[in-house]
Order: C-alpha cells, then sequence, then structure tokens
C-alpha cells in the first residue's frame, strides 16, 4: 500500500477530527497535528534519566523545544513505569513550579502530566491548560477540577494502575476493548462538563499492552479517530518499537519517526514526543508530500513555514 493509498483509506477518519481547544487558542487538526514536547521533571525518567529534573534545565530544554516548533508544553513529576514512590507533595514540589515558571516565558499551552487530583488542580491554576492523565481518570474528582478550570483532559486506555508492572497482559480483542472503555471515559468527561472541543482519546501504547498489541492499536488509529475526538499518540522511544526491532532506548529515534508518520496518516493528530525538531520534520514533510486537504489549508500551511513557526492556534478573543 503507498501513501496515497494510507491517505487515502483514512479519510473517513479525518473527516470526523473536531476543533481542539486549549486554554483560550483553538486548534483545526484536520489539517494538521500538534506536536507536545515532553518535560520530565524527574531523577528516573525511563528516557532521559534525570536530564531536566532540576528548575533551570527544565526551563532551558523548554526553550530549545519551543524553537524547534513544540506547539504544547508537558510537565511530569512522577515517571509511569515502576520506581520509588512520589508523594503529592513531591510531585507538586516539582511540577506546580515548572507549569507556573513555563507559563512565565513561553506563550504556548502547557499540559501536566499526571494523574492526581490534587496536582491537576494546582498545575491549572498557575498555567496549564491541558492535563493527561494516564489512568483514566482513577482518582476522585479529577474530572470534576478539570472541568472548573476549564481545562482539556487527555482519556486514556491503561489495563491496571500507573507504576504497577503488568509483564503479560491478555485481551480478547485489545482493539474492542480499548475502544470501549474510551467510550466510557468519554461519557465521564462530558458528564463532569468538560466539553467536546477539550477531550482527547489515547489508546495507551505500552500501558498494560504487548508489544503486538501496541502495533495492532497504531494500525486501529482510523476507527479510533472516528470517534469524533482528536486522537493522541504517545509512541515516542517506547519498548513496542525496541522489542520487535531489538533497539536499546537511545537507538529508536528512527523507529519513532516511523510510528509518527503512520499515525498521522491514519489519523493521529496530537503527537507526544521527545525529539520535538524530529517530530516536526515528519509532519512537515507528510503536509508537503501526500496531497492537501484543500487549497486553503495549503495557503496556510505555506504562510506556516514561511515564517519558520508551528501552528500556534488561533486566540479565542482575536
Amino acid at each position: 500500500m503507498s501513501l496515497i493509498d494510507i491517505y487515502h483509506s483514512s479519510e473517513s477518519a479525518r473527516a470526523d477530527i473536531p476543533i481542539l481547544t486549549l486554554g483560550d487558542r483553538i486548534y483545526d487538526l484536520s489539517t494538521r497535528a500538534l506536536v507536545v514536547g515532553i518535560l520530565n521533571r524527574t531523577p528516573d525518567s525511563f528516557y532521559d534519566a534525570g536530564e531536566t529534573y532540576e528548575l533551570n534545565a527544565l526551563v532551558d530544554k523548554a526553550g530549545v523545544l519551543v524553537s524547534e516548533g513544540a506547539d504544547v508544553l508537558e510537565v511530569g513529576g512522577v515517571k509511569a513505569g515502576i520506581g520509588d514512590y512520589v508523594s503529592v507533595e513531591e510531585e507538586l514540589d516539582r511540577v506546580v513550579p515548572a507549569v507556573e515558571e513555563l507559563k512565565k516565558r513561553f506563550d504556548i499551552p502547557i499540559a501536566v502530566d499526571t494523574w492526581r487530583t490534587k496536582v491537576v488542580e494546582e498545575a491549572l491554576k498557575v498555567g496549564a491548560v491541558m492535563a493527561n492523565d494516564i489512568s483514566g481518570f482513577q482518582d476522585t474528582g479529577y474530572l470534576e477540577a478539570v472541568s472548573r478550570a476549564q481545562g482539556t483532559v487527555v482519556a486514556t486506555h491503561i489495563r491496571l494502575k500507573p507504576r504497577v508492572y503488568d509483564p503479560e497482559p491478555v485481551y480478547d480483542d485489545v482493539v474492542k476493548t480499548v475502544k470501549q472503555y474510551l467510550e466510557v471515559k468519554v461519557a465521564d468527561a462530558l458528564r463532569a462538563g468538560i466539553s467536546p472541543d477539550r477531550i482527547i482519546i489515547d489508546p495507551g501504547l505500552d500501558l498494560g499492552k504487548s508489544t503486538e498489541h501496541s502495533i495492532s492499536l497504531l494500525g486501529a488509529s482510523p476507527l479510533f479517530a472516528q470517534m469524533g475526538y482528536p486522537l493522541f499518540l504517545a509512541a515516542s522511544n517506547k519498548d513496542f518499537l525496541g522489542e520487535f526491532l531489538g533497539l536499546g532506548i537511545d537507538e529508536r529515534g528512527d523507529a519513532t519517526c516511523s510510528a509518527l508518520s503512520i499515525g498521522i496518516m491514519l489519523g493521529c493528530r496530537v503527537l507526544r514526543v521527545h525529539d520535538v525538531r524530529s517530530a516536526c520534520m515528519v509532519r512537515n514533510t507528510l503536509e508537503r508530500l501526500v496531497e492537501p486537504l484543500s487549497t486553503t489549508s495549503v495557503q496556510a500551511m505555506s504562510t506556516t513555514r514561511s515564517h519558520g513557526r508551528g501552528i500556534r492556534g488561533v486566540k479565542i478573543d482575536e
């Protein structure tokens, strides 16, 4: 199957991709994917091993990511995998000052990666506009806290809980199970008062999934995109890429770009990555190589490229 064949095979999925609101910005994701740059304020991240744990280092790295084209910056204070216990107080100390500082320095949306209600509540107070909860909203009051702040949420599938070892996950039908789970989580978010334009869905690659599960879920992206919510792709340097290719953590860059390419073609529109420069190159290249959606979108993309900037969204008050 050619790139154009893949592109046309997912036309119905793209037709269902709606508007996304992040804070005071509105994004049309039918024509372009957003790149979310990862900032780990953790000493034991699986990828950077504490490189941005110190606040100054994190802010410096954020500046690099923004210069490389990041559309969103995401701060996390506890890694998803197993590790030493991190209290709520410690996570607050890691995340809240970082969000506050990034909000002061950069004019792009800030996201927080946390499954704790208290942490998301405080992060939203100081400037975060997006909450990425890999637990599937397991902490009581999480959705209500986001709703009160008019924030955006990422509804993610996970089989057990964050930080719980899950070496042999079993599903009768992983795609069907994940889709049904996400439908429930979206309904929960809507019931909490979060508007449809502030909900993103994530099948949760590698979160309680085998390599084959994750590959199947990536291939099923058009089905998830047809649910009518922006589809989140968190494949950056993950184990499923390393396992089937025999690659170490620091060798998965090219595989990540390949996954991003396929994901974009199949309807993924919010890309969570460590390497922003490469992700933007993948996205921008696809914009030029694949048949444009419309003459208008081509003109808009050309204008954006001429200024050397990634899409920033239209501010609501403009």
